[in-house]
């Protein structure tokens, strides 16, 4: 199995990694990252789809049967290019009532593969969304700092005010505004 040091869960990065190895045998790991990634953007997208995975007040059946409909109706259970693998792995786990950790499977499913490519990804928060350009240059800067390839995971959260929040393994570079602000208070509060 393809190891990965992270602080996920071993319930996570079981079932990742194997999704992952099944994709590496079927030569389709890019086609399966397409497809979970539009699942994932699903799940960002519908409160209701998020309710269902997330809440234990559904039954494995219920969630069972909601996500035979979501594939049928996105059409990703087909044969070709690593649906069969995406839709069984979705199968398993509502089964396994693990739909809870889905959102959790897909990134470190995206880990991996990224690790394999032998790209690091570095996840980025930033108040704003970034545009193309800002992305490609921050990629290029990254890149250079470390010395491979970066694959960017870009969160916005308004409540940093402005700047970055990078993350790349164990190191952390945290240009916010928000944490400028508070070393601000604080040098403040020693000096008053």
């Amino acid at each position: 199995m393809v190891e990965i040091s992270s602080p996920m869960s071993p319930v996570v990065l079981r079932y990742a990694g194997s999704l992952y190895e099944l994709a590496v045998g079927s030569r389709c790991v890019d086609s399966v990252g397409k497809q979970l990634a539009n699942i994932a953007e699903m799940l960002e997208m519908s409160a209701d789809l998020r309710s269902l995975v997330s809440s234990s007040a559904f039954s494995s059946d219920v969630q069972f049967r909601a996500i035979n409909a979501l594939l049928e109706k996105s059409g990703a259970d087909t044969g070709k290019g690593g649906g069969l693998l995406v839709g069984n792995f979705l199968r398993v786990v509502a089964k396994g009532q693990r739909l809870s950790l889905l959102a959790e499977m897909i990134a470190a499913f995206h880990h991996l593969a990224a690790k394999a490519r032998g790209e690091e990804t570095a996840d980025v928060v930033c108040a704003h969304a970034l545009d193309k350009a800002q992305e490609k240059e921050l990629k290029t800067v990254l890149s250079k700092q470390i010395g491979k390839d970066v694959d960017l995971r870009v969160t916005v959260d308004p409540a940093i005010l402005g700047g970055l929040i990078v993350r790349v393994g164990s190191q952390q570079i945290d240009t916010s505004l928000r944490t400028r602000l508070s070393s601000l208070k604080i040098a403040l509060k020693e000096v008053g």
